[in-house]
């Protein structure tokens, strides 16, 4: 009964560029399944799924909100993520604990930047895939032309389940190519619908896909093959059998269509979550690391293990407190038992154990293998964290999310707000791994970072309506970063003496670049003991805090080699917080030798507008040094790609729109840091020193 009831299960993400419909197709999804009784939609402010204000102001998706429904005798848990690039965070920590994904694409744009993006998020934690093409009553619709876009640019398979009939205003329905049925819809609410014979407008073409859709499958599995050659009718269960196979395998990706908004093509995607990807049953065992002897362990996806699960979000309730959003990877739990948080090595009580419908909450006794639910009033984990059996510690992959790359200055108005602005901004940034915080050493100021300008206007409002901060905001900075280009080495030493025991460390450190962005790396090549064993971590601590701040700005110091290559000790003096120090020392004389640069981010846009603006988005483009890479036509209009640096970018969006008169469409995503040129570099400093 256990693996029965598990293999029932479906764990499953919506992801997608911004305004694909990721969260219209959930709210159809809620309705079909009798979720929810009445259709939620997203420019209304009524979609259940985005229960925020900001999000309902804003029509947009900020927060990935949990769900779960039931289709066809299968439990579906549902993670709706955002499509703005500035939380991407979201898209990150819901996949890292999901078994499958519906990625939706617009009928007319394709394949969109983040839907690159999500898509490659997605391979990172080998997701099986559905391709739901959105969109299929707008003007312009190509539903082909979409299908290859994501074969070429996503370079995968994506095999076509369905055509469409009708287009635009006259989308009515689809053909089932494995049944070869066809499926029109009889009312607006898309509840009823009849099952007919494939229209004869489209018996030729239905023929084609359905032969181009045997022959991939023959391609792929050699059972299939032979049937397929040896029989003139192969049976839609052998067909669904062999397509569910290669989709959990990642050699294909299921393409269906619909028009969520007019309430068609859902239920026909519903069919292919169950029929196509994957349950917890079926997914890979997870691996993790024993802290007790740091050796590699694995955990089945199996009640009878010992309990194991990942921390992937973090949420503020105003009515409970923490949320602490977890995936069940194996075994199970009871409210009131008592779990080891192996990072932090503490223990923790789920007192109080909840499955979430967006912010709704209802009680759960008990959890187990392949449940994504929340618990209540943790003490002393966070996202990345595993939850563990008290008897079997693991510790599971954590999540890597990316660093901020826009800043602001916030400071109370009032001593009363000083204290609420400290607490709220710990809260936010215990939700958000993206979203930092610290004081400005020299200024004084508490400076806060995000991925992008929307990202930290929807922290800074939160910080004035939900949590009632009066403050003051400077002007959106740019997080820039700082490296070097050449090799040094220098010694660094540090010694006192201040009667009885004192202090001696001596260091000589080689310091080199770390080519294409491989972050921070520390070699130990002492030989013969010139310096003990136990002292060499502290040298490491002593070389990473001095990276914390570089010498041109106070940037944080990236993409560096530190080898240690000789020093020497003091058999009684020497301790390691001498070699810390020592260590730091060395590394800052090393590193003004090493012809220290700034390095700033550089985003991708594309823009999408008509040819008329082509000329004067061009020209302002070349006035923001951006870099034209890419310029192609897509449904009769021009898409120009672009990369250009993030501090030419403030207030884009709104000078873009004065330029086009509206009629322009642009997404920027972060793309990487650049060196920054010499004489710009020279004017950053001079103006942000205020020489």
């Amino acid at each position: 009964m256990e693996q029965f009831q598990l293999e029932r299960v479906r764990n499953i993400g919506i992801i997608a560029h911004i305004d694909a419909g990721k969260t219209t197709t959930t709210e159809r999804i809620l309705y079909y399944t009798e979720k929810t009784y009445k259709i939620g939609e997203v420019d209304e402010g009524t979609a259940v799924m985005d229960w925020m204000k900001q999000e309902q102001e804003r029509g947009i998706t900020i927060q990935a909100a949990a769900t779960m429904c039931y289709w066809k005798d299968h439990q579906i848990n549902i993670i709706d993520t955002p499509g703005h690039v500035d939380f991407t965070v979201e898209v990150e920590r819901s996949l890292r604990v999901l078994d499958g994904a519906i990625v939706i694409f617009d009928s007319v744009a394709g394949v969109e930047p983040q839907s690159e993006t999500v898509w490659k998020q997605s391979n990172k934690y080998k997701i099986p895939k559905i391709a739901f093409i959105n969109k299929m009553d707008k003007v312009g619709t190509d539903y082909f032309k979409v299908v290859n876009m994501i074969r070429e640019k996503l370079f995968t398979n994506p095999i076509s389940l369905q055509v469409p009939i009708g287009k635009e205003e006259e989308f009515i329905g689809v053909v089932d190519l494995t049944t070869m049925k066809a499926l029109i819809y009889k009312d607006e609410t898309g509840t009823k619908w009849d099952e007919v014979e494939i229209p004869s407008y489209l018996t030729e073409i239905s023929i084609e896909k359905h032969n181009e859709l045997l022959e991939t499958l023959a391609e792929l599995d050699e059972e299939f093959m032979v049937k397929y050659l040896e029989t003139e009718n192969i049976s839609p269960s052998l067909i669904k059998e062999v397509i569910r196979k290669n989709t959990i395998n990642g050699k294909v990706v299921p393409v269906l269509c619909g028009a969520a908004l007019r309430n068609k093509g859902v239920q026909p995607l519903l069919d292919a979550v169950v029929d196509y990807l994957p349950s917890p049953a079926e997914v890979e065992e997870v691996w993790g690391k024993n802290p007790e002897n740091n050796k590699l362990e694995s955990r089945l996806p199996l009640e009878s293990k010992p309990f194991s699960a990942l921390i992937f979000k973090v949420q503020t309730d105003p009515y409970m407190g923490n949320l602490s959003y977890f995936r069940v990877y194996s075994g199970k739990i009871s409210t009131g038992k008592f779990v080891l948080n192996s990072n932090e090595n503490k223990s923790e009580r789920l007192g109080r154990i909840v499955r979430m419908h967006a912010n709704m909450r209802e009680d759960l006794k008990i959890v187990s293998t392949g449940d994504i639910a929340a618990v209540v009033g943790l003490k002393y984990s966070t996202t990345g964290d595993t939850l563990c059996d008290c008897n079997y510690p693991i510790i599971l992959e954590s999540i890597r999310f990316p660093e901020p790359v826009v800043s602001v200055a916030i400071e109370p108005k009032t001593k009363i707000d000083q204290e609420k602005l400290s607490l709220s901004l710990n809260k936010l940034a215990n939700e958000d791994p993206t979203f930092k915080v610290n004081v400005d050493e020299e200024s004084g100021q508490t400076i806060i970072s995000g991925m992008g300008e929307l990202h930290l206007e929807i922290i800074i409002d939160r910080l004035l309506r939900e949590f009632g901060v009066g403050a003051n905001i400077g002007k959106p900075q740019v997080n820039y970063k700082e490296t070097i280009t050449l090799e040094a080495v220098s010694d660094g030493k540090f010694v006192k003496q201040s009667g009885g025991r004192g202090q001696y460390g001596h260091v000589k450190l080689k310091i080199e670049p770390n080519q294409g962005e491989s972050g921070f790396s520390f070699k130990n090549r002492i030989k013969g003991g010139r310096i003990p064993r136990e002292f060499i971590p502290s040298i490491e601590t002593g070389v990473k805090e001095a990276m914390e701040s570089g010498q041109l700005l106070g940037y944080p110091i990236v993409d560096i080699i530190a080898t240690l290559v000789d020093g020497s000790y003091h058999e009684v003096d020497s301790t390691n917080l001498a070699f810390r120090i020592a260590g730091a020392i060395a590394f800052k004389k090393a590193y003004e030798e090493a012809r220290p640069v700034l390095l700033e981010p550089i985003m991708k846009l594309e823009i999408i507008l008509p040819e008329q603006y082509l000329g004067d988005v061009i020209a302002d483009l070349n006035t923001r040094r951006a870099n034209i890479v890419d310029m192609e036509d897509r449904m009769g209009l021009k898409v120009v790609t672009a990369h250009t640096p993030l501090s030419q970018m403030f207030g884009y969006a709104t000078e873009l729109r004065s330029k086009t008169q509206g009629r322009v469409d642009f997404t920027m995503e972060f793309l990487k840091y650049n060196e920054v040129l010499e004489k710009i570099a020279k004017e950053i400093i001079k103006s942000t020193k205020g020489l």
